[in-house]
């Protein structure tokens, strides 16, 4: 305890105050070299961010060096401010080379700038997603998945071409590009559930898609919240543009629009509904109510 007090004692009370300051200011370097700093350190996050706080903070740096070699004429000062320069400059050529190098194939090109770009989704996290996927080819009239036949172990991303979706051969509707393949099977099933297609999807045009696998795709929602969070939301907007698009379709004799939390047209026009204990419940009750 009496070393420190002594140590402070040296440090503080003992250490010769300043009784004449400088008239002149410092040279034009050194405000160079402060301005930077304060600049710099007003950088974002992310990699241009990144490269933004260290391009700035490397030259402030370097002036700092500049300025302690040529005005103050002092080795210590001149050594440290050079080997933190030395050390900006090196971040900023290992940052500025991990962004060059994050390159995909046309397909992951075109599904970055048309929507995940628009949404603000920096290039590090879009190269993540794309590294866990898969492009694949379908050919015109080939189906992606057979109702009643092909189990749901992947969710898929349509790049380019269209699908048609059909129930019992009866057309629902279409799927376009950058819209999901299997969104409503995905979004049905439990990460530890397993289902099968009640739907048909038919190409019809040649098709392109990025697939990720089910498990695949869950382990990566565990790594990354974030992720998990933008899936969530792009599979929740195509759900509803999916419903919107088959409400669209759907008319009554009057030509109005069925909503779509009713039973669809479809089912309504099968001969089991008239059998189906809902339908009978509700009959009944509207009888008790009339009574």
């Amino acid at each position: 305890m009496e070393k420190n007090s002594s140590l402070w004692k040296s440090l503080v009370a003992e250490h010769p105050v300043c009784m004449a300051w400088k008239q002149e200011a410092e040279g034009a370097i050194y405000h160079l070299a402060s301005i930077l700093f304060v600049v710099g350190f007003m950088g974002g996050s992310g990699f241009f961010g990144l490269l933004y706080v260290f391009s700035l903070l490397g030259l402030g740096f370097l002036c700092s060096a500049v300025w302690a070699w040529v005005d103050v004429c002092a080795a210590d000062i001149f050594s440290w401010n050079f080997v933190l320069f030395v050390i900006c400059f090196m971040q900023f050529v290992h940052i500025a080379y991990q962004v060059h190098s994050i390159t995909f194939a046309r397909e992951f090109q075109v599904l970055y700038s048309s929507l995940f770009k628009p949404l603000g989704i920096p290039l590090p996290v879009f190269r993540t997603i794309a590294l866990s996927s898969e492009v694949v080819s379908l050919e015109k009239e080939h189906c992606y998945a057979m109702q009643g036949k092909t189990s749901i172990d992947r969710l898929s991303m349509l790049v380019s071409g269209r699908i048609r979706v059909t129930v019992d051969g009866e057309f629902l509707h279409h799927i376009f590009p950058f819209q999901f393949l299997d969104s409503p099977e995905w979004d049905s099933l439990r990460p530890t559930e397993e289902g099968i297609f009640q739907v048909t999807l038919t190409a019809d045009t040649d098709c392109r898609y990025v697939s990720w696998r089910r498990k695949k795709l869950y382990l990566l929602f565990a790594q990354h919240r974030y992720i998990s969070r933008l899936f969530s939301v792009l599979i929740g907007s195509d759900i509803a543009d999916k419903l919107y698009a088959l409400n669209d379709r759907v008319y009554t004799g009057r030509k109005h629009h069925y909503d779509i939390r009713l039973p669809n047209y479809y089912q309504m026009s099968s001969p089991d509904f008239s059998r189906s204990p809902l339908r009978e419940q509700f009959h009944n009750s509207r009888q008790h109510c009339n009574k």
